[in-house]
């Protein structure tokens, strides 16, 4: 069965939460195997920690939101 070549990903038009995504792939050096092979070539921890790194940026940019409006 042929492999069906994929699109390149444009990072320009990415929404910014997939952009993190790919950010901490990248970070964690996984995304060489995320471009060539997808998503779903991750494992279930990969995937995980991918998550959970990007609940921890996301937990942390609030945190500094809340810190700037409270300054003013």
């Amino acid at each position: 069965m042929a492999r069906k070549a994929k699109a390149p990903v444009r990072f320009d038009d990415l929404a910014p939460e997939d952009k993190l995504k790919y950010e901490i792939a990248d970070e964690l050096g996984l995304l060489d195997r995320v471009m060539q092979d997808g998503w779903k070539s991750l494992t279930s921890k990969e995937t995980g920690r991918i998550g959970g790194l990007i609940t921890k940026k996301k937990r942390q940019d609030q945190k500094n939101d809340k810190n700037i409006t409270n300054v003013n």
